[in-house]
């Protein structure tokens, strides 16, 4: 079992910035790679950033890409989201989710195998 702790959500003003952490714990020997995902009320849950666990960044969607940054720490087996100029679209539940397949398409939730119980981020304009 894997489990998954995330904090630094909070609320902050439009062009502001947020670090969200996400801890693993467990079984996290056989990590493939770590995720973030956010889902805004009354939308889909939608993916955000991915990083193998051998340190390759999977591309960001259009609607992060240049403000929000994914990094880990593999020794603490934990992933950051540094997120800059933070918009009131960006304003959702971030969670984070880890997988053990590798080669996996990292854009799917189906390809994790753990999620967190998420963090909220609130952006006011």
């Amino acid at each position: 079992q894997v489990q998954l702790v995330e904090s630094g959500g909070g609320v902050v003003q439009a062009g502001g910035s947020l670090r969200l952490s996400c801890a693993a714990s467990g079984r996290t020997a056989s990590t493939s790679a770590m995720a973030w995902f956010r889902q805004a009320p009354g939308k889909e849950r939608e993916f955000v950033a991915a990083i193998t666990w051998s340190g390759r960044d999977i591309d960001y969607p259009d609607s992060v890409k240049g403000r929000f940054t994914m990094s880990r720490d593999n020794a603490k087996s934990t992933v950051y989201l540094q997120m800059n100029s933070l918009k009131p679209e960006d304003t959702a539940v971030y969670y984070c989710a880890l997988t053990y397949g590798i080669g996996s398409n990292y854009f799917l939730m189906r390809t994790y195998n753990y999620w967190g119980q998420g963090t909220q981020v609130t952006v006011s304009s």
